[in-house]
């Protein structure tokens, strides 16, 4: 059995069911979460006050934290870790840690002191509308949030390391603590406060000091808890930023491109940007299980083999992650696109969240999950690039694809209000991953594997299954409104399980095996 775990093919498919199982875990919650939300607070001017003050850190947490920082520093440390000496390699630990901090106490301590400047560039419709209630609203939450950034900054530090070790299970579980401290805030903390919105940004800043703290106990065990020191003069500290100058712009355009709906947004009907916001969560649901868990256990892997010179395994190990990404991808993006006002009525619907409400989220959903096969092979071709320390080439497809978004914002946001920013968003995400995917090729770096052609027959026929039974199967979106919560949601587990088993099953008619995700010669 232990010679079967290391065969490389199966061994990746241990390490990204431990990311997905940790990740849907933390999904899960986050829909308990987000449930809570809506109960509790609706959609209204006030949360989208709190979603802007949240989504500013969160922004940056993706785009510098989780985003450039984790691209070019997980390459350098598996390339210390394979070619040098432990001492070197503390050494290199300590600096990161202590050069990060400053960088980030620093931003940090400017966008707290900022807090109004800021609010108003994220949404300039308010500031246009003259509404002040809403900017100071948010202004006032973002100085508790805006910290955030610093603590998981530190925290996605902590989980780069332990990544790069093949210890996937800690980083992926730690965003359940945020999820956790959000819902104690809704529950037992916004009963207590005027506005009750201002507990959650209360909630964020807990969550960010508990993810921090959670994870130094599993680096001591690696005898690699940093004793910061700044130490910008670090060859290795040099070249990540070096690398992170481009992958800060690079790796995160799809949030660049989200964060451009929401100040868009901002100029549409009240709502709207909540109603992004909770299309936005659940099209993460799929992303984040899939996209973002293939992406952590491959980056170290692809790595890995750049490091080795072993052109011929990385070509293969890219293979297997496109195959996975693209086996799973349909189907949830079938599922998103069919069950999306099933899923908003069941999951948020309340009296503060009400069947319009429900309406308007389905119609942005619906185009974000138009996208979902684009993230999540983002997801899986941006390491092809990072892994060979190669962040310009992210950045050149990036700008056309932020360009092309913008273009796309503004030809669809007159005819369909906040559903057309979701849908362009979408349509960019599709130009970026065919050019990520062009360049890998053009460069050498990707070779696919015989057996494309007919594995994309086979998973058409069964998405097709798929969406035949929930056409035929799931009552129309005024039943769904009209029904009891318990009703919905024994129906939308009666579709899921129905869906999933419609899709394996026709995979499996086909011929489809697991071993056909596999990487072979």
């Amino acid at each position: 059995m232990a010679a079967l775990w290391r065969n490389p093919a199966l061994s990746l498919l241990r390490s990204l069911s431990t990311v997905g199982a940790h990740t849907l875990l933390s999904r899960i919650l986050g829909f308990v979460r987000d449930l809570v939300l809506a109960q509790v607070f609706g959609a209204n001017a006030q949360t989208d006050a709190f979603f802007v003050a949240f989504k500013i850190p969160n922004f940056l947490r993706r785009l510098f934290a989780e985003g450039a920082f984790a691209t070019a520093f997980v390459p350098v440390l598996t390339e210390y870790r394979s070619k040098r000496e432990y001492r070197e390699l503390k050494d290199f630990v300590d600096h990161v840690a202590g050069s990060l901090g400053l960088v980030t106490l620093a931003v940090s301590l400017i966008g707290v002191v900022a807090a109004p400047l800021v609010v108003s560039l994220f949404a300039l419709g308010w500031v246009i509308d003259g509404d002040p209630g809403k900017l100071d609203l948010a202004a006032q939450m973002l100085r508790l949030t805006f910290p955030y950034l610093f603590f998981i900054s530190l925290t996605a530090f902590a989980g780069g390391i332990m990544n790069a070790h093949d210890r996937f299970a800690v980083p992926a579980f730690t965003p359940v603590l945020l999820n956790l401290c959000l819902i104690g805030a809704a529950l037992w903390l916004a009963p207590q406060m005027e506005p009750g919105v201002v507990a959650l940004a209360w909630g964020v800043l807990i969550a960010g000091i508990a993810q921090f703290t959670f994870q130094l106990p599993f680096l001591a065990k690696l005898k690699l808890l940093p004793r910061p020191r700044p130490g910008f003069h670090d060859p290795g500290v040099r070249r990540i930023l070096k690398l992170m100058v481009p992958a800060m712009f690079a790796v995160s355009v799809t949030q660049i491109n989200l964060l451009l709906d929401t100040v868009l947004a901002s100029f549409l009907v009240s709502g709207s940007i909540s109603w992004l916001y909770y299309s936005d969560r659940l099209m993460e649901f799929p992303v984040g299980i899939l996209g973002v868990a293939l992406s952590t256990v491959i980056l170290p892997r692809l790595s890995r083999r750049q490091a080795e010179a072993a052109p011929e395994t990385f070509s293969r190990e890219l293979d297997w992650g496109l195959r996975t990404a693209f086996v799973f991808g349909v189907p949830a993006a079938v599922g998103l696109i069919m069950l999306a006002g099933p899923m908003m009525a069941t999951l948020f619907q309340s009296e503060a969240f009400d069947a319009h409400d429900v309406a308007m989220a389905q119609r942005s959903l619906m185009a974000y999950g138009l996208g979902l096969q684009a993230f999540v092979l983002i997801k899986v071709l941006a390491p092809g690039f990072y892994a060979r320390q190669d962040t310009r080439t992210p950045v050149r497809i990036g700008m056309i694809a932020m360009a092309a978004n913008m273009l796309l914002n503004l030809l669809f946001i007159y005819p369909l209000q906040h559903a057309g920013l979701a849908l362009a968003t979408s349509l960019a995400a599709y130009l970026n991953a065919f050019l990520l995917l062009r360049g890998l090729r053009r460069e050498g770096a990707y070779r696919p594997v015989s057996g494309w052609r007919r594995l994309t027959l086979q998973v058409g026929l069964a998405a097709l299954a798929l969406a035949v039974m929930i056409m035929s199967v799931s009552p129309d979106l005024a039943e769904w409104v009209g029904a009891g919560r318990g009703q919905r949601v024994l129906w939308l587990i009666g579709l899921v399980v129905g869906g999933v088993v419609s899709y394996l099953g026709v995979l499996w008619l086909s011929g489809v095996r697991p071993r056909d995700l596999h990487s072979r010669r």
